[in-house]
């Protein structure tokens, strides 16, 4: 008898299928991620929502819009507040952020491969729990739970044999262990108006990469401090709360302001480690002079503008704080002006588009803390 069966071997494709979600948390992932796309407008958010919902019919009769924006209060991710021209409207909470954050974290650093147990490991033996492999000798003051027991038991047999078992000070061995150190990062965005120009949208991917790293730091390395700062006309500080709010305004680029108050956070703290992420997309194109005026050229690169911005580089250098330029753009005059900075600092650079950002991002600073900076 013929069997006509054969076995095959190839690729199946059939029908995408979408895991199994409630109603509530379908429309909660689209909706966090237009939360994030309108800068934490939650009016404009829900019109976006309505619209895909017509064209691509998210919702049934059974739940619609209204029973997700229903559903969003009773879980508490929405507030109910009141303007100052006293009209009432609907915004997210901080458990919205929360979430926000969280999602970005998954998205951007989900997929690599994470290195460590979540605490930096430095070169220099100390105080922790990352084992070494190497022994020495126990000495006073010494805690008992870094004993080797199996090493120190090995040394009484070898030195008093096995029918008279002894165990004494000098058998016993501590194993080594690795300093665990902690590293001080300040995070700069660029918000100059170019930062959505030319019909790109770059700073929603930035927001995106700074909520990600925070969320990351205060997750799985809490003892380590992560600062914000944005930089236009002027640079000022943000709280990790206000990413999702965040928005670019009519500003030129000042870099000067951006680095100044980088280092300005960074001489605060107690850790050695110290380095700044600076995400920009343009030339430094504004200085703000001693009295209070500002200086600005956008017509190619300022010599006057570019000396301030090496010199900021060298200072940081001098105070031991490497700095990271992530750069958004592929101009070449702007990537000399990356090259000589970079060197100036003796920091590194990165020139790259929007994909793949954070895992650069990501991956640069799971290096960095691996590395003992010294002061």
């Amino acid at each position: 008898m013929i069997n006509n069966k054969t076995n095959r071997k190839g690729f199946v494709f059939k029908k995408y299928e979408a895991p199994n979600q409630s109603p509530f948390d379908k429309l909660f992932e689209i909706f966090k991620e237009l939360i994030t796309h309108t800068s934490g407008d939650f009016d404009e958010a829900i019109d976006w929502l309505r619209e895909l919902d017509t064209e691509y019919n998210l919702t049934t009769s059974e739940y619609t819009i209204d029973d997700f924006i229903e559903d969003l209060k009773k879980k508490g991710y929405l507030r109910e507040e009141i303007d100052p021209d006293g009209n009432g409207g609907l915004a997210i909470t901080a458990k919205t952020e929360r979430a926000i954050r969280q999602q970005a974290l998954d998205q951007i650093f989900g997929k690599i491969k994470r290195s460590g147990q979540g605490n930096h490991k430095s070169k220099s033996p100390g105080i922790g729990d990352e084992h070494t492999g190497d022994f020495r000798n126990y000495q006073f003051g010494d805690a008992l739970d870094r004993v080797s027991v199996t090493e120190s038991l090995k040394n009484a047999q070898i030195n008093h044999g096995i029918s008279d078992f002894t165990l004494s000070e000098d058998d016993l061995v501590v194993e080594e262990t690795l300093h665990k150190s902690q590293m001080s990062t300040v995070l700069m965005i660029d918000i100059s108006h170019s930062m959505i120009l030319y019909g790109e949208d770059r700073i929603t991917p930035a927001k995106k990469v700074a909520m990600a790293l925070a969320e990351l730091i205060t997750t799985r390395y809490p003892k380590d401090t992560l600062d914000i700062l944005v930089f236009g006309n002027d640079a000022w500080q943000i709280e990790i709360k206000d990413l999702p709010y965040l928005k670019v305004g009519p500003y030129h680029t000042n870099t000067v302001a951006g680095l100044q108050l980088a280092m300005d956070l960074l001489r605060r703290k107690r850790n050695t480690n110290k380095q700044i992420f600076m995400i920009t997309d343009g030339k430094p194109s504004c200085l703000r002079l001693p009295d209070g005026q500002y200086y600005k050229n956008s017509n190619g690169l300022d010599k006057h503008i570019v000396n301030k911005c090496y010199a900021m580089a060298q200072q940081a250098r001098r105070l031991h704080i490497p700095i990271t330029t992530f750069m958004i753009a592929q101009d070449n005059y702007l990537m000399q002006f990356v090259r000589e900075f970079t060197y100036a600092n003796q920091g590194k650079a990165f020139y790259t588009g929007l994909k793949g950002l954070g895992e650069m991002i990501f991956e640069d600073y799971e290096t960095n803390r691996k590395k003992r900076i010294r002061g």
